[in-house]
């Protein structure tokens, strides 16, 4: 089943960036688009959908005003030029605010937290769907859809990490903090400042090193109580 998004904005140019990202993403499917808040709410009272990408600034009635008439428990991600209201709206429950122009990068963590909450909503736990459990990378001009699962570890190379698999090791331009804040607590653990593993995946441990299959990896100083109590406890 596909996550049903609706997008809300006045500017077509606006919409399209946002179309243009989903088909990266087989998951998610766009239902409507409408530039007119009074239309988008009739659909979205009348209709299933479950994140709805709304601009603040919209003429007839604004983006606040349209989600506090909306009736169901839609999620709602703002989509704005504007930083100054961000606090505003995490007042009205939001699930994310995205400044324009939205890097692709930071769309791709706002799919997740998606993926997340519909998971929880629909009560899809993560054990019974690991297969399903996925993360989207961005290679060489192409998303990568990468199932958790498979995931060994994480290497951190300054402006670059590598996200290595059994079969495959991906290189993408973003941060080794940034990634591990779309995985799983329960199952990722942050050892060194260059390494997040899978701890399903460790193999043994000696000394200050983890081996994870073939590979050996280093315990760093700061990160060995968090070893102890996850892996070793």
């Amino acid at each position: 089943m596909k996550i049903k998004c609706v997008l809300i904005d006045d500017e077509p140019l606006a919409i399209k960036v946002l179309q243009n990202y989903f088909t990266n993403f087989t998951d998610f499917e766009v239902i409507a688009t409408f530039n007119n808040s009074l239309e988008a709410l009739d659909f979205i009272n009348s209709t299933t959908v479950d994140a709805v990408f709304l601009d603040i600034n919209m003429p007839m009635m604004t983006g606040f005003e349209l989600i506090s008439l909306i009736e169901n428990k839609t999620k709602v991600i703002i989509t704005t030029a504007f930083r100054e209201f961000a606090a505003e709206s995490y007042d009205l429950d939001v699930l994310d605010y995205l400044v324009k122009p939205i890097p692709l990068p930071r769309f791709i963590k706002c799919i997740n937290k998606i993926t997340t909450e519909y998971n929880l909503k629909n009560n899809i736990k993560v054990e019974t769907s690991k297969g399903d459990a996925h993360i989207f990378i961005k290679v060489d001009k192409k998303m990568m859809k990468i199932n958790i699962e498979e995931i060994l570890f994480v290497e951190g190379m300054k402006e670059y990490i590598k996200v290595v698999t059994p079969d495959k090791t991906y290189i993408t331009h973003k941060s080794l903090t940034s990634l591990s804040e779309e995985l799983p607590s329960d199952r990722f653990l942050r050892i060194h400042k260059s390494y997040v593993i899978a701890l399903n995946k460790v193999k043994s441990i000696e000394g200050n090193r983890i081996q994870i299959q073939s590979y050996t990896i280093p315990i760093g100083r700061n990160y060995s109580k968090d070893v102890k109590s996850k892996i070793l406890e």
